[in-house]
């Protein structure tokens, strides 16, 4: 009898350990550690999926006490091959003891959602024997309808090559199509009487006329050359057909991408890449200009190590940096690189993932998750733009991807470079005691590329200009800048229309009626919107509190921005890029590629415009507002902006045309603002580090925060107390406990929040203080309670 341990998909502090199950006989040698189980659980015997993660003794059971007649069985293998490895395996348990979440949610997090949701397994017979005795010449069978015997039988024959697999997920073919329309009947055509009157139609008849029969289009094609309502005329009279055609998903990322050859590194380059892969002692922190060429050191030190036979993994921070990213390493690696970034539909991350660890990628570049990805004998792992938040995962399991990076680097040997122009100052303070080794490019890689000259506009002085939203100063330059055909980047980071309305007569603001945070103005919806739980309402006319009509916008988004320079501008072709234009699937890649192909003057954005973008075209880069997250109840705020408006700056002049940055702020005095004008980062770092010791701040001191949630202020209120005499109870004098206190914004999703901050050095007994945290939310009585345990947070909103 064949005994597997396996983790239930049930995150709770009961369930957080392995459970014994008999292996079915027919599946004895078929089973292995990484494949997932469906298994009968509680007392109901209801079906969950597990994850197999070891095997034990018949003996090993009884001794813990239970008897073998009493254990359940698996009753069905979901996967032919295991979808998580060893080492997947080891970090998951190294992960349980630093992110404080229930393994389950780890394990899950390293696959792609389509091996979490529901879905079964198409078979089908590739060897004609096969298909005559096991599938009566059906096409295909799916697996859950075979019993365990039959089932088996099916994972041997694939094993051996004579039946392929295929996974449907939620009754759909993990397959994209798209729609074509194909030229079937030129006589239909030629016999279609039109009224002179539908112009648009002849038009098509004419067109049509000079095409070869069997000709096909892309069904979006002709609806742009005509018309969605054209096309159907055509279609409903039986001259073209409509059909949908399947469609290699991850093909669309390798097309029109021109091949790139290696640069010539200068002097510094030259030597960050020899000591990158020549010694792998420690981590390193290649600390370089915006423009220097990190990206080429990047890419010379992967070429290196495909090479010598292994892959690497290229994380960068956000989607909006991917697709600029994913196109220089296509160029570079061709069909070696596999894209991971959560832009990606699940079919296409789950085709990703299976190019992966069928072992057909070299490289893989992505966002955050891209960490996990089953990838054999690493040779380098690089994070890009390593101080970025969007890194540390924000639900369960919050881990930062460069702790992450650590382990597996440790795990393969494997070079780990972090790069940045901003490094965080936990990773700086690091590089400084010798745990990294510091890399540093001073010079930008393009010797015409000047760093920019930085200009600070105090709009204290500017009050009275005519636009709400930029001084003179600006106007003029940008106007200077779009009559030489040359190209500017703009930079508000606030999305939306306006920040607010209220009711000029008696003050009244409209709220979220599920969060203590006023509505954002949507002009485009003609809606008010709560960005925290996304609870939506239409504008008021009328005040509802006094019925007085003098409603009013306040703040400025980047929509209102938009229109505003519009009527200031009207010649200026402006772009926005923001989280509402680019909801849809590829915006990023198409307002980029429109801006870089010189079909827009004014690229208008939050801050993801901020990094990585490279036009050499832009040569005037303007800060709308410099103050948005100065004043943010968080001691990151003066690094976060100093860390963006150095970055952004880094934008302009890249190439031969010198650039020039304007930034506009109420705060020109600011260390962070007159830090970020003259590109010092050492001498910020200094003062900054100063302040983060007086304070007890990392990096002197690690933090946690806890998160206490429930419906009831009360009793949120009374549950802080609780936790914060049980982690008192297990932690030194040393350890510093600020609140309970309300967040910021104190209820969200009907909800209220209280948080603790543990600030602390060395506390041998925190992880079981912390366990005990998550114990007691696994009380009847907490069954409402919700805490939220964050190692090292990034945020304190």
């Amino acid at each position: 009898m064949k005994i597997a341990k396996i983790i239930v998909d049930v995150p709770s502090m009961q369930t957080d350990k392995p459970f014994s199950y008999v292996v079915p006989e027919a599946l004895e040698t078929l089973v292995a550690i990484g494949m997932r189980v469906h298994v009968p659980f509680g007392r109901g015997n209801r079906l969950m999926q597990g994850f197999i993660v070891g095997f034990e003794s018949q003996e090993l059971v009884e001794n813990q006490g239970n008897r073998l007649q009493d254990l359940k069985v698996i009753a069905e293998v979901l996967d032919f091959e295991p979808v998580l490895n060893a080492e997947q395996l080891a970090l998951a348990d190294k992960m349980r003891e630093t992110v404080f979440a229930y393994k389950i949610s780890i394990l899950k997090a390293m696959l792609p959602n389509l091996l979490n949701s529901s879905y079964d397994k198409v078979l089908t017979a590739l060897d004609p024997q096969v298909a005559s005795d096991y599938f009566e010449n059906a096409d295909e069978i799916h697996f859950s309808s075979l019993d365990e015997v039959m089932q088996a039988t099916m994972m041997k024959l694939q094993r051996e090559g004579k039946v392929s697999v295929r996974y449907v997920a939620q009754s759909k073919e993990t397959i994209k199509t798209k729609k074509v329309v194909s030229l079937t009947n030129h006589a239909q055509l030629l016999a279609l009487t039109i009224s002179a009157r539908a112009k648009k139609k002849l038009a098509m008849q004419t067109f049509l006329q000079h095409e070869p029969e069997g000709k096909v289009w892309d069904n979006t094609e002709l609806v742009a050359l005509f018309s969605r309502d054209v096309v159907k005329f055509f279609i409903g009279n039986g001259v073209l057909t409509l059909s949908d055609v399947e469609v290699s998903r991850s093909q669309d990322y390798f097309e029109n991408i021109e091949t790139d050859t290696q640069k010539t590194l200068n002097a510094e380059q030259k030597a960050a890449y020899e000591a990158i892969i020549t010694s792998q002692d420690k981590p390193f922190l290649l600390e370089g200009v915006t423009g220097s060429g990190k990206t080429e050191v990047y890419l010379q030190v992967i070429a290196h190590v495909i090479d010598a036979g292994k892959t690497a993994i290229m994380l960068v921070p956000e989607i909006s940096l991917t697709p600029m990213m994913t196109s220089r390493f296509i160029a570079r690696f061709g069909e070696n690189v596999a894209i991971m970034h959560s832009g990606l539909s699940d079919g296409e991350k789950y085709d990703e993932w299976r190019k992966i660890a069928a072992g057909k990628a070299k490289v893989v570049v992505g966002a955050r998750s891209a960490i996990f990805v089953p990838l054999a004998n690493i040779g380098a792992i690089i994070i890009d733009e390593e101080h970025e938040t969007s890194y540390k995962q924000d639900s369960n399991p919050r881990y930062h991807a460069r702790d992450i990076a650590l382990l597996r680097a440790q795990y393969h040997g494997a070079a780990l470079v972090l790069g940045s122009a901003t490094p965080s100052l936990e990773t700086r303070a690091r590089a400084q005691q010798g745990v990294y080794q510091l890399l540093r490019l001073t010079q930008r890689a393009n010797q015409a590329a000047q760093i920019p000259e930085v200009r600070l506009l105090d709009m204290r002085k500017h009050l009275n200009d005519k636009s709400a939203s930029f001084s003179q100063v600006m106007l003029d330059k940008i106007a200077e800048k779009v009559s030489k055909k040359e190209q500017v980047v703009l930079m508000l980071n606030r999305r939306g229309y306006s920040s607010f309305i209220m009711c000029r007569d008696c003050g009244f603001v409209p709220e979220c009626p599920n969060c203590d945070i006023s509505l954002t103005l949507h002009m485009d919806t003609k809606t008010l919107n709560c960005h925290y739980c996304g609870h939506t309402q239409g504008i008021p006319y009328t005040c509802p509190n006094c019925q007085s009509n003098k409603i009013r916008y306040y703040g400025s988004g980047t929509q209102k921005v938009e229109e505003e320079l519009q009527e200031l501008m009207p010649e200026a072709r402006i772009l926005r890029m923001d989280v509402d234009t680019t909801k849809k699937k590829g915006a990023h890649e198409r307002i980029l590629s429109s801006f870089g192909a010189g079909q827009a003057d004014i690229l208008l954005g939050t801050q993801m415009i901020a990094k990585g973008l490279d036009f050499p075209n832009v040569t005037l880069v303007g800060v709308i507002n410099a103050d948005t997250a100065l004043n943010l109840p968080d001691f990151r705020a003066s690094e976060r902006t100093f860390q963006l408006l150095t970055q952004v700056a880094g934008r302009a002049g890249r190439a031969e045309k010198s650039g020039e940055v304007l930034i506009q702020t109420f705060n020109p005095d600011h260390y962070a603002i007159k830090l970020a004008q003259t590109h010092d980062y050492e001498q910020f770092y200094q003062t900054e580090m100063a302040f983060r010791r007086k304070l007890a701040y990392p990096p002197y001191y690690f933090t946690v925060q806890l998160v206490i949630s429930h419906k009831n202020e009360e009793i949120t209120v009374k549950k802080s107390y609780e936790i914060l005499s049980l982690l008192q109870a297990h932690l030194t004098d040393k350890a510093r406990v600020l609140g309970p206190i309300a967040k910021p914004i104190a209820r969200t999703h009907n909800l209220y929040h209280y948080q603790l901050l543990i600030k602390y050095r060395f506390e041998d007994h925190l992880a079981d203080a912390l366990n005990d945290v998550l114990d007691l939310t696994q009380l009847r009585e907490n069954k409402e309670l919700r805490v939220m345990i964050d190692s090292e947070p990034q945020n304190f909103m």
